[in-house]
């Protein structure tokens, strides 16, 4: 693994935030400023390939980056806020009803944080 890799990996273990290409390219630069976008985008394809770590997409955003451990999220509709969640492993239950055992998945719930719920009730409420 390169140098900037290994930085790359470190940032995403170490934060508690799904991070975008250009949030880590930031956080990058403070300690090899010389750093290049481009960099960022290539070394984070070599980790997801390597299974070190995730890309999840959420529709109407930029890809996320997050550790490569097994758990789902949960996806604001309204504000594209992304939890982290452990649900039950569907993995037995996803090869049944496929008839084929499955390698893995991954789950993203959709859904209404509190904060843009409690906004939706107070737009209701004013009308």
């Amino acid at each position: 693994m390169t140098r900037n890799g290994q930085r790359i990996l470190d940032i995403i273990l170490q934060s508690q935030d799904h991070l975008t290409a250009e949030q880590i390219f930031w956080q990058l630069k403070q300690t090899a400023p010389k750093t290049v976008l481009a960099t960022v985008y290539n070394n984070l394809h070599t980790l997801c390939e390597e299974g070190l770590i995730r890309k999840i997409s959420v529709e109407d955003g930029p890809d996320r980056y997050d550790k490569a451990a097994k758990h789902d999220h949960l996806v604001c509709k309204k504000c594209g806020a992304l939890l982290d969640m452990t649900f039950s492993d569907l993995t037995e239950s996803l090869s049944a009803q496929l008839g084929e055992p499955i390698l893995s998945y991954d789950l993203k719930v959709s859904y209404l944080c509190p904060a843009c719920r409690k906004k939706e009730t107070s737009y209701q409420e004013k009308d």
